[in-house]
């Protein structure tokens, strides 16, 4: 089984949108796929519980039949960082227990488990914890996926270079264009290519129909 952790250079750049046009791919090339998203905030309040709306994309994308509640373990109704959540709910987010969530998927034997972080790498979840913290501690390889919009080389190339830090591989990266009129975008997204040393899965640009992403993707180097 191959494990990716996809996180992103900020929240709102697109890991979701990234994640299930991976999920396609993987499923069109006949892979069995699970996906799971740890912790998720923001969540709707539905007589079935509490319900993500990017965990239930994943839910949905994946090719093996998933209960919610294996996919997102935590989920918090306030729309605000996860480790402040958690404190308001009276939950602590224990490591452990993502282990734990993360090796009952494995157990199913897919062929890709895609793990979504939320917001960006170093993510608190509270009593000194980052998410970080988790992918290190289950040596995930990283997808990072960058938002094209101002500001993006820098955050990317920090990013970039805290998980490499932090001992883990960066498996490869997405430039998902989040600006529709971003200038000199072409020319960004080749800065950031001779900068980050691992391999550009794909560049989406933005698009009205989701469907359409996976296309943009080559997952070749990470198969």
């Amino acid at each position: 089984m191959k494990c990716f952790f996809v996180t992103g250079t900020d929240t709102e750049v697109g890991k979701t949108f990234v994640s299930r046009a991976m999920l396609t791919q993987f499923k069109n090339r006949r892979l069995k796929t699970a996906a799971f998203k740890p912790v998720a905030s923001g969540c709707e309040n539905t007589p079935d519980g509490l319900r993500n709306d990017d965990a239930l994309t994943l839910q949905a994308t994946s090719s093996l039949p998933l209960d919610y509640e294996w996919v997102n373990p935590f989920a918090f109704e306030a729309p605000i960082a996860p480790h402040l959540a958690a404190a308001e709910a009276g939950i602590s987010i224990d490591i452990n227990q993502l282990v734990e969530a993360q090796q009952r998927l494995s157990a199913l034997a897919p062929d890709v488990l895609l793990v979504e972080g939320a917001g960006g790498w170093r993510l608190p979840l509270g009593e000194g914890q980052f998410m970080s913290d988790f992918v290190i501690r289950q040596n995930m390889p990283v997808i990072l996926v960058v938002g094209m919009r101002l500001g993006c080389l820098n955050h990317a190339l920090l990013t970039a270079e805290a998980i490499r830090r932090d001992g883990l591989p960066l498996a490869g990266w997405v430039a998902n264009q989040v600006d529709v009129d971003m200038p000199l975008l072409a020319e960004n997204q080749a800065f950031l290519k001779a900068h980050i040393d691992a391999p550009l899965l794909g560049c989406i640009p933005r698009l009205s129909n989701p469907d359409m992403a996976a296309r943009y993707l080559d997952l070749t180097p990470i198969i």
